[in-house]
């Protein structure tokens, strides 16, 4: 091929773009990857993996303060979140550097600098000098994902009010932390701040935390998070914040109506993501996107555009890192010609990584009975699992929602130890089209948490064992 010419060029490399990437250089196309920041994307540098190295810091925190059960004894016991946050870098850091390895081993060409359409099959990269290198492309895969939504009443200073890039930078806890949306990003950092002293108000526009999850789950999560000592206010709005040398007064108004005046060092904004669409030269080749600004694809990431595919959080649907691979894998193979799937959006899991630990896929109660199905729920308490108990942590549940008709497996949720782990035989199960009766025939080791998985699904037949 020509100097700077070739057959795919991915503007991007977070865990969809730099996925996209190898895996069409595993397939024998010459292939370019555009990063503008640091390889790995968000989620590698400031999402997905250092939070998850700060939430492992929380977790030691809090079982130290069990050790005596365990016949461990302390003297006087202090918690640092400064070397932590060390640590959390450190581990983004080596995983960056893992990816330009990836890269190097499959002959991927990095490109460093922010990529833009020029014209069709023409990308053109802006170094951090100015300068310009074009690069020709017979394939373009928009991959440059989305960052935190800023709300004009309290807009992100990373100093009083912070992102969720702006929180994985603090190297001390601050006193009080105000934290407006109860997602997933507001619950794991809500668990990371409590751990090291800090005291957590929540506060979150919808009906109850986690608002994605099963309705059974959001009401756990809130009475584990209560009895933490967080306070966490639902159906409340934030109505303005007063950002002052000291802190920030927030005024919000809770379901009732009535208002409330809230003095914090420190305010957490977790209110969703935008993507990441605007001066990527789209108008110039007319890539179609939506009033939200993502960027409209089909079943195989194609835009309207003959030769352009976008994947990952700028292609909207789920704002998760395990889906941009996918999407990734997706787009690559159909430019190969060698795609034989595409992604199944309705089987893709949704983890929290807070303690205790929340994961789901497939409907919930309400979605499957608002579609129609007749259902039948089983639910299975860790109490009831002696790995858990003998483990420590025997709070929460397995929940599995079965089509009567077909016994065909609905929905599945955890709340509890290792939930995100454990998550993935519902997905497969739901992959392979399993019932409820084939997981509980596939024999599970004893003893382990993977046994509460069986029982879930015997009490959705009204059968289990231990309970």
């Amino acid at each position: 091929m020509a100097e700077n010419s070739y057959d795919v060029v991915v503007i991007g490399s977070g865990p969809g773009g730099y996925v996209a990437a190898i895996r069409g250089a595993q397939l024998g196309l010459n292939v370019a990857c555009v990063e503008e920041e640091k390889l790995g994307g968000v989620c590698l540098n400031i999402g997905c993996i250092p939070t998850k190295a700060l939430l492992t810091s929380a977790h030691l925190v809090a079982e130290t303060k069990d050790a005596a059960k365990h016949g461990i004894q302390f003297g006087e016991v202090t918690y640092d979140l400064g070397p932590a946050q060390e640590r959390s870098r450190a581990v983004a850091d080596q995983l960056n550097k893992g990816v330009g390895h990836l890269f190097k081993k499959n002959k991927v060409t990095h490109v460093q600098g922010r990529g833009r359409l020029a014209g069709p099959g023409v990308v053109e990269v802006t170094d951090a000098d100015g300068g310009t290198t074009t690069l020709n492309a017979r394939n373009v895969i928009i991959a440059t994902g989305s960052r935190p939504r800023s709300i004009p009443s309290f807009p992100i200073d990373e100093e009083r009010i912070w992102s969720s890039t702006g929180a994985l930078y603090q190297k001390k806890a601050p006193a009080t932390l105000a934290i407006i949306g109860a997602g997933a990003i507001g619950m794991e950092f809500a668990d990371v701040f409590e751990a090291y002293g800090t005291k957590v108000t929540i506060i979150e526009a919808l009906d109850r935390v986690l608002p994605l999850e099963d309705a059974e789950v959001s009401k756990f999560m809130e009475r584990a998070y209560k009895k933490r000592g967080m306070d966490i206010h639902t159906g409340a709005v934030v109505e303005g914040a007063d950002v002052g040398k000291k802190g920030v007064t927030l005024t919000f108004k809770d379901r009732e109506g009535a208002e409330h005046k809230l003095e914090v060092e420190a305010v957490l904004s977790a209110v969703g993501r935008v993507p990441n669409t605007e001066d990527l030269g789209l108008d110039t080749v007319g890539v179609a996107t939506d009033e939200r600004g993502f960027i409209q694809v089909d079943p195989h990431l194609r835009t309207n555009v003959e030769g352009i595919y976008a994947i990952g959080d700028c292609a909207g649907r789920q704002l998760l890192a395990h889906k941009a691979s996918h999407e990734g894998i997706v787009a690559v193979e159909t430019i190969a010609g060698v795609s034989h799937h595409t992604v199944d959006y309705g089987n893709i899991p949704n983890c929290t990584y807070c303690e205790p630990e929340v994961a789901s896929v497939g409907f919930t109660e309400d979605q499957a009975r608002e579609a129609g199905y007749d259902i039948e729920v089983g639910k299975f308490p860790w109490v009831g699992n002696g790995r858990a108990l003998a483990g420590g942590h025997a709070e929460g549940f397995v929940k599995v929602i079965r089509d009567k008709q077909y016994s065909e497996i609905l929905g599945a949720h955890i709340v509890g130890p290792h939930a995100t782990e454990l998550i993935g035989e519902f997905v497969i199960g739901r992959h392979l089209e399993s019932t409820v009766e084939e997981i509980d025939h596939a024999i599970h080791p004893h003893p382990t948490l993977s046994e509460a998985l069986a029982e879930g699904a015997l009490a959705a037949l009204g059968r289990p064992i231990h309970i």
